[in-house]
């Protein structure tokens, strides 16, 4: 059986337009996809650290990494994803394994 993964999301809006033509669709898609958001954030501020701060923040979990690529990668949404991209600058899309605890981590 697959494990969730979770895709972390930061960005800028950088087109309105683009990314609303993006953000109608793709809440419905997502979860077709077995994709579900778990989190949404508007930056705030830095505490420690030193990446340069995105204004946006979607969280979403996944069924598993076969269902985010299917989502990435379904032809049938080759029209949406680039809403997304024209939309946003400065975008980071990165995938963490779900854990239960840090052991793994801390062995």
């Amino acid at each position: 059986m697959s494990e969730p993964v979770y895709a972390l999301n930061l960005f800028d809006v950088s087109n309105k337009d683009e990314y609303l033509a993006y953000s109608r669709r793709s809440v419905k898609e997502v979860q077709a996809h077995g994709g579900r958001v778990i989190a949404l954030g508007k930056f705030k501020e830095s505490i420690v650290g030193d990446l340069e701060p995105r204004s946006v923040l979607i969280i979403v979990e996944w069924e598993s990494r076969e269902a985010f690529e299917n989502y990435c990668n379904d032809p049938d949404l080759k029209e949406l994803h680039p809403h997304r991209i024209n939309g946003t600058n400065n975008y980071i899309w990165q995938l963490f394994d779900k854990l239960s605890d840090l052991r793994s981590i801390l062995k």
